[in-house]
């Protein structure tokens, strides 16, 4: 867990979304990267109070990817939970 604390901090020493977006194309392959990519947009439509078979219709995705981020959002001290709230609120 020392190598995913480090790249944490990492992350979070990464100003501006340029550099970030670089640093994920180099270290991530294709597949990972689509893998984050849906991960979030399920969250995000878990979030807007979508159904889970809404959801799994729309993005292609087994119910089971999607129970995992809806146990998340269920946890009112979730970061995911406030991120969210806060990047829908600016939309």
């Amino acid at each position: 867990m020392q190598n995913l604390e480090e790249l944490i901090g990492v992350f979070t020493e990464i100003n501006d979304k340029e550099s970030m977006k670089q640093f994920f194309y180099e270290i991530f392959t294709p597949a990972e990267l689509k893998d984050f990519s849906l991960r979030w947009e399920l969250l995000k439509k878990l979030y807007q109070k979508k159904t889970q078979r809404e959801i799994a219709g729309e993005l292609k995705i087994s119910l089971c990817k999607i129970t995992r981020g809806s146990k998340l959002l269920k946890n009112k001290d979730s970061i995911t939970q406030i991120i969210l709230s806060q990047l829908l609120k600016k939309q």
